[in-house]
């Protein structure tokens, strides 16, 4: 969907949860700060304290499933739809997402991601996109139609969505299977 402000919005990886980039995928490096940063949110990069749970969870299938980056990212790419972090201007500065925000001011910004999302498939030119969570299947139906290219979908790993909250591996892993995206 779009960054959160303990995963992509530190490490730039999309569901970029601390432990999972640089303990599993090997990344390292200096990361910047944004010029106007919200004061609760931070960017401490890989001295993030917080987990990224969704990003955790993601990550961990494919650390469980591929057993390494190498193998997991010869056949796979992943992909944040829209790659903004939106924050409301609040004391807390509560993550909002794309689908929350009012419809004519996201058009635009859609319309840019749907451009990117389809010069990325022309470009890589995947058997599959899978959505992660509903928002991000339908944004890819909407700027994939038309396109040689098969659409799936997973739950979205997120604490906030309760059918992710039991063993969600398992849920996505049966969820690709049956879509015949992977094989058991």
């Amino acid at each position: 969907m779009n960054p959160g402000p303990y995963g992509m919005g530190q490490t730039g990886v999309p569901f970029g949860d601390v432990p999972s980039v640089r303990d599993w995928m090997g990344l390292r490096g200096e990361i910047g700060s944004p010029a106007h940063e919200h004061p609760s949110k931070r960017v401490t990069g890989f001295g993030c304290a917080r987990r990224e749970v969704s990003g955790a969870r993601l990550w961990g299938l494919f650390a469980a499933r591929f057993g390494t980056p190498d193998s997991f990212f010869a056949q796979h790419y992943v992909h944040n739809y829209c790659p903004l972090l939106f924050l409301e201007n609040t004391r807390l500065g509560r993550n909002v997402t794309p689908d929350t925000l009012p419809a004519a001011d996201m058009a635009p910004v859609y319309e840019a991601c749907d451009d990117f999302l389809r010069t990325l498939v022309g470009t890589l030119k995947p058997e599959w996109v899978v959505g992660v969570g509903g928002f991000a299947q339908g944004r890819a139906r909407t700027a994939l139609n038309g396109l040689p290219v098969r659409i799936a979908h997973v739950a979205h790993p997120s604490p906030a969505n309760p059918s992710a909250n039991g063993d969600w591996g398992a849920l996505a892993t049966r969820e690709l299977v049956e879509a015949g995206v992977w094989r058991e």
